[in-house]
């Protein structure tokens, strides 16, 4: 039987995941001297590296041609639902927030709201929950401009520290949920490689609480 695959987020999820992976024991040197190859060996081909994008990362996932993923839990809100979620790996803290100019209240009146966001079936979702009607307008890069240039009355974004919001007169008017990198799995891989995976799956938690 072939290899697993685990389709890792590229970046610091991506360190993050080599780390513990070194934690437990696998060799992961061609991960890290990668060069600009995409499939890697773990181990002695005990599994296989695929790196992606985080939205890529589910995308493989979800039409099997990788069992594992991690991807952190903003892209799985925003972009997934056809696998299991089976383990919070604890990195990648942050947290999706909705915020707006300093001083301003946001909640009163009853006029409709336009909300600029690169998460708009988040921001969606959220509004939704509250009853409030809000246009939302989805933005690609640096969502914070949205609120400064007048296209939007505040933003649904992911905060880490907040001092990008408060160089830009920003600030968070409520938290959304948190956020965190987590390992994922096609539901078919899982069936049929059930023991494998869950015993991957069991090795990386031990790893994270430092019982490994």
């Amino acid at each position: 039987m072939k290899s697993l695959r685990i389709a890792l987020t590229k970046g610091r999820l991506e360190k993050d995941t080599v780390a513990l992976f070194e934690k437990i024991g696998f060799d992961c040197s061609a991960v890290k001297n990668k060069g600009r190859k995409l499939i890697l060996p773990v181990g002695d081909n005990q599994f296989e590296v695929v790196l992606a994008k985080a939205a890529d990362v589910i995308t493989y996932v979800e039409h099997g041609v990788c069992d594992l993923g991690v991807v952190g839990k903003d892209t799985i809100l925003e972009h997934g639902s056809g696998f299991y979620e089976v383990l919070d790996l604890g990195f990648g803290k942050c947290k999706f927030a909705l915020a707006g100019p300093k001083n301003k209240e946001f909640f009163s009146g009853y006029s409709s709201k336009t909300i600029a966001t690169k998460y708009p079936n988040v921001a969606r979702n959220y509004f939704e929950n509250k009853g409030m009607d809000v246009r939302i307008i989805k933005i690609e890069g640096s969502v914070e401009l949205a609120p400064l240039l007048g296209l939007s009355d505040a933003i649904v974004d992911i905060v880490e520290t907040g001092s990008t919001l408060k160089e830009n007169g920003l600030e968070v008017i409520e938290s959304i949920c948190n956020i965190s990198a987590r390992l994922i799995v096609n539901a078919a891989s899982l069936k049929i490689r059930k023991a494998e995976i869950e015993s991957l799956a069991e090795r990386m938690d031990r790893a994270k609480e430092g019982t490994e």
